[in-house]
């Protein structure tokens, strides 16, 4: 008889440490961890699949060459925020939305890439570098919405190049993203958010009706591309001097609930592989972290970003950091 009130306890456990991904119970099970960070609802009413799609980066890709760069010759501040460094650069304060497809992959990379285009060319050149045609074009990045390797996207960028191309609906540059933004919450006029969004966009070699200059002559080209080491310092110092930078992490059930403070992985299994931009670096309440922008819309996070531990490669935030340099 002492069975069945023993796995009646095991299971009791069970729920208390994984309480069901979105819910309010695991909410609630992360705020009184009274960790580093506040949990709330970002997505209302949306299917778990659709959750999943989102996060769509292999995270064992094809290597690039490691950048050999070593912090001592460089003073460090305690805090790094490229918004202020780099003012006139506006695709630094932008956050974008991939939609119900995997592609964040591709927008980690577009996003990094325009900033440092901006960066590079002291704010004399100033362009959204297109997500959907890294996405639709690029077939040696993975399977388009249904995931890529971060470090194939700017092998594509500086073999290939990419036309420019602005947020859905935007009619900003050659090739706007036509993936539209759903709803995260219950009432609101975007399409609801479903698992269903796989099919990948047509690779058209064209600019949108109207545009100029034509298609060839709209892209922009890396000129080098490499993988950061996973050395804090370094990973510092390439932002410092060069801009933002693409990183990829493994994401579990409780980050979907991040809202405010510095995320630490409390509670919940594994969702997928995740790229993002990094743009900087600070300390809150005396923790380390990594300020980051997701490509989840404004309505997610805080206001579209998050911050991560710094330093101990948590999630393997700092394990995949890739980046490059543009051709001005």
């Amino acid at each position: 008889m002492w069975i069945l009130p023993l796995l009646l306890s095991f299971l009791a456990i069970g729920l208390a440490v994984h309480p069901p991904p979105l819910s309010q119970e695991m909410v609630n099970y992360i705020n009184k961890a009274n960790t580093t960070w506040t949990a709330g609802h970002n997505f209302h009413k949306v299917d778990y699949s659709y959750v999943k799609t989102l996060c769509g980066t292999f995270m064992n890709g094809p290597k690039l060459p490691v950048l050999e760069r070593y912090a001592g010759d460089i003073k460090l501040p305690d805090t790094f925020d490229p918004r202020e460094q780099w003012p006139n650069c506006p695709t630094i304060k932008e956050i974008r939305d991939q939609g119900s497809c995997g592609s964040c992959w591709a927008f980690g990379a577009s996003e990094a890439m325009s900033d440092r285009i901006c960066i590079h060319s002291n704010a004399k050149v100033n362009v959204e570098i297109s997500a959907q045609d890294l996405l639709t074009c690029c077939k040696d990045c993975g399977y388009g919405c249904n995931g890529g390797y971060p470090s194939a996207a700017w092998t594509f960028w500086s073999q290939d190049g990419l036309v420019t191309g602005g947020l859905y609906d935007s009619h900003v540059g050659c090739r706007p993203y036509t993936i539209p933004p759903c709803e995260h919450h219950v009432n609101g006029s975007r399409p609801s958010c479903t698992g269903e969004g796989g099919d990948t966009p047509e690779c058209l070699m064209q600019c949108a009706p109207g545009y100029t200059p034509p298609y060839k002559q709209d892209k922009h080209f890396g000129l080098s591309t490499y993988q950061v080491n996973p050395v804090e310092a370094d990973i510092m110092t390439e932002l410092y001097k060069n801009g933002p930078v693409e990183g990829a992490f493994i994401v579990f059930d409780d980050f979907l609930l991040y809202k405010s403070g510095v995320y630490q992985h409390v509670s919940g299994t594994e969702v997928g592989g995740h790229a993002i931009k990094i743009l900087g670096w600070g300390t809150e309440n005396g923790t380390p972290y990594w300020l980051a922008a997701n490509s989840w819309n404004t309505d997610w996070g805080d206001k579209g970003y998050f911050k991560i531990l710094r330093g101990q490669n948590h999630c393997g935030i700092e394990s995949m950091i890739v980046a490059g340099m543009p051709k001005i």
